[in-house]
């Protein structure tokens, strides 16, 4: 029998940062067909989020997010997810993005340092 442990199936990576002297933990995982990035500061799922690009004739690419539990008229959540959709297509990806963002606020300068961590750890 073979005695090594045996791997994770998902492919993820794990980090905490301060954003605004908040800890903020985050998580990405890359299934077969969509991403996962959840982003707490509140040490719960938060507000999660659907992207995805439309697939059409257009020439420029045009990409919807929905929010799909929490809180609906956040337009920087929404912007958020936005740019992340965009940054995974632009990478050549045609995966879909489901985002959870718990955090205590919503300012541009924390969303700011959320894109650019997920950016940085990025698994596409």
């Amino acid at each position: 029998m073979d005695s090594s442990v045996p791997r994770f199936p998902v492919t993820y990576k794990s980090l905490s940062l301060d954003i605004k002297g908040n800890k903020t933990d985050v998580v990405l995982c890359s299934y077969d067909d969509h991403f996962l990035v959840i982003a707490t500061q509140i040490g719960a799922m938060g507000t999660i989020l659907h992207a995805r690009k439309e697939e059409g004739v257009s020439i420029e690419p045009t990409f919807n997010v929905s929010a799909v539990f929490g809180k609906r008229d956040e337009p920087m959540l929404l912007a958020c997810a936005r740019q992340l959709i965009q940054d995974i297509s632009i990478s050549g990806s045609s995966k879909s993005l489901v985002i959870s963002l718990g955090l205590k606020d919503h300012s541009a300068e924390t969303l700011k340092g959320v894109v650019s961590a997920v950016i940085e750890n990025r698994l596409w």
